[in-house]
């Protein structure tokens, strides 16, 4: 387990956490949430002993290994998936030693341990991660030097899960992925067998990939249990109470107060009213919750054209002699909000610049609005920004004529106040610099507006402020993502862009994400011959009914117990030195639910399954 225990760390003289204590048994997932500057990245570093503490004690199990993404893999001549096998340094250390070993029994250790270890099984696990993150297996076989910044940073993070060390931290994991890889990351992080500790912004990872929310606030940790929306729904209760205290305690001061500022100089009643100056005096303030300063965005809103504002007929479309997507053929209106799907390199980002004006069609035809506005965010613009200008030398470069005081206005708009609005671009964080890009996105109230991962670096109060932003907003949206949340509750449309064709995908994202994962895990089965499945009798769907009730309120019942034993290992006492035996009763109590769970869960899906076939038999 991890034990944190009254720790303190200072910055130039300012406390970041203050006397803050957690403990985090062993096996959990825990995703750690709060402001942006709280401290979360400062805290991994205390974690992983890059930092010393000011007072207090960070302490893990002996021998046990902290594994995190320090930074991406070096641009070398070593490929892919030799850079994955060597994270596992004693895997790679033993093969070597086995080389060269002479002595029998020392080999015999070797071997067993490599047995041990699965170690003969290290390159198919290692393929199968890079596969989930996107690599394709050509790709593994090629060097590192062959792939930008971002995609090495995808093997950097293959490589820290293949190595399984006891406590893995990540940073904002997902910044760097795509749809598909942040849906199998998820996936893989909830079988991960030994302790996660995750920073994120994402709720869909927050609330599916995690069992606890770990909350950096006031200088203080505070442990939770469950994912995210569980999460916000008890701070949200909590706030309320404590609003609802603070009030009622206001209101009794002002009653105490009154009676002595009445009675005081009066003889009969100065002993009642120094009473009551001595009640006010020990009255502990209640503090209510400070509100956090909203984050807002705002998009000017365009004038309406008429529809369609971009259609597309027979068009092709790539680079040089390569065609990229062909047989195109789209319209957009300006009330559209369109999700675009599909793994990276299938065409996303060239379908985005074609839309945008960045890359002409190689055959056929578009049409486009006389009148259209388009504006475009990418995730390399942030990157392109002036880091020795501030925001403000950005906006007024782009409408120079403008008095400073709209301009300013203009920032504010975005969550960029005064002080940040003066500040040269290099010293803001990556949160302001992509409000910076999307209020320069936004500033010629486009019709159409492209957003290629607009929320990376951008804290969750902020994605939410987006949401809203965009829900108000007037013209189309074409938006890439990896934020499901995010797409879930913008997009009304799906475009999925696959084997060079772009295509309206009709389900649903929850459909779409358990095809990702039916595929990542290779239990997508090739297509058989259809055969007409037989009917059933009522009494044997009756009875199919009846097993998936069974099968149903097994779960609930398991949810139930796990909820309880989560409450009963959050109980700092149980980590006390007296109470270790107990410790591990408990521990075996969770491992053994969370193994009943999984095999409850697999016959309910089971029994689900039947049920459907042998009603869609019935119904056929």
């Amino acid at each position: 387990m991890l034990r944190i225990q009254n720790i303190s760390y200072s910055i130039a003289g300012r406390p970041l956490i203050e006397d803050a204590s957690v403990t985090i048994p062993e096996g959990h997932k825990v995703g750690i949430v709060g402001r942006n500057g709280a401290g979360k990245t400062t805290l991994f570093k205390l974690i992983r002993g890059e930092l010393v503490l000011d007072t207090g004690t960070i302490t893990l199990p002996e021998k046990a290994k902290i594994g995190g993404v320090a930074q991406e893999v070096p641009g070398n001549e070593v490929s892919l998936l030799d850079t994955v096998l060597a994270a596992d340094t004693e895997r790679a250390a033993l093969i070597a030693e086995s080389e060269t070993a002479t002595d029998a029994a020392r080999i015999a250790d070797i071997q067993t341990r490599l047995a041990d270890i699965d170690a003969w099984s290290a390159e198919g696990r290692a393929s199968a991660i890079l596969k989930g993150l996107g690599f394709t297996e050509a790709e593994q076989r090629m060097p590192c030097s062959a792939f930008s910044g971002g995609w090495r940073m995808r093997v950097a993070l293959a490589g820290v899960l293949f190595a399984q060390p006891d406590v893995l931290l990540l940073d904002e994991p997902t910044n760097y992925l795509d749809l598909e890889g942040a849906l199998w990351l998820e996936s893989y992080l909830q079988r991960y067998p030994n302790t996660v500790i995750i920073i994120s912004h994402d709720r869909g990872l927050l609330n599916r990939a995690v069992n606890h929310i770990l909350h950096l606030e006031g200088k203080k940790l505070t442990l939770y249990s469950g994912g995210y929306d569980n999460f916000a729904r008890q701070r949200a209760e909590q706030r309320a109470l404590q609003t609802a205290a603070a009030k009622k305690q206001d209101a009794r001061r002002a009653h105490l107060q009154s009676f002595v500022d009445r009675f005081k100089a009066k003889a009969s009643k100065a002993k009642q009213a120094q009473s009551r100056v001595k009640m006010l005096e020990k009255m502990e303030k209640i503090t209510a919750p400070e509100d956090a300063a909203r984050t807002v965005f705002t998009f000017p809103s365009p004038e309406e054209l008429s529809p369609p504002i971009i259609r597309i007929e027979s068009g092709s479309v790539g680079y040089g002699a390569r065609t990229v997507l062909s047989r195109l053929d789209l319209r957009i209106d300006q009330d559209d909000r369109i999700a675009l799907l599909g793994r990276n390199g299938e065409g996303k980002s060239t379908l985005a610049k074609l839309l945008s004006d960045r890359l002409a069609l190689m055959e056929g035809k578009i049409t486009r609005s006389s009148k259209l506005r388009i504006g475009f965010f990418a995730q390399h613009q942030v990157d392109e920004l002036f880091l020795d200008e501030t925001p403000l030398d950005h906006i007024r470069r782009q409408r120079p004529d403008e008095a400073p005081a709209r301009l300013r206005a203009r920032l504010a708009g975005f969550g960029l106040g005064a002080d940040q609005a003066e500040t040269e671009v290099g010293r803001l964080s990556g949160g302001q610099k992509a409000r910076l890009t999307l209020l320069l996105a936004t500033l010629d109230a486009p019709h159409l507006l492209i957003l290629d991962e607009p929320t990376n670096h951008l804290d969750i109060e902020s994605r939410e402020a987006l949401v809203e932003a965009l829900t108000a907003y007037s013209g189309a949206v074409i938006l890439v993502s990896h934020d499901m949340h995010l797409l879930s509750l913008v997009a009304d449309r799906l475009w999925l862009v696959k084997d060079g064709r772009v295509a309206p995908f009709e389900e649903d994202l929850e459909a779409y994400r358990h095809l990702l994962l039916n595929v990542n895990t290779g239990s997508e089965k090739p297509e058989k011959k259809k055969e007409t499945p037989k009917r059933l009798s009522r009494d044997a769907i009756l009875a199919l009914r009846a097993d998936v009730r069974k099968c149903e309120e097994r779960v609930e019942k398991l949810q139930q117990m796990e909820t309880k034993l989560a409450a009963k290992l959050a109980d700092h006492s149980l980590y006390e030195d007296a109470r270790v035996g107990e410790l591990e009763v408990w521990n075996r109590k969770y491992a053994e639910l969370r193994d009943a769970m999984e095999k409850a869960e697999a016959l309910w899906m089971s029994a689900l399954e039947k049920l459907e076939r042998a009603e869609g038999a019935t119904a056929a």
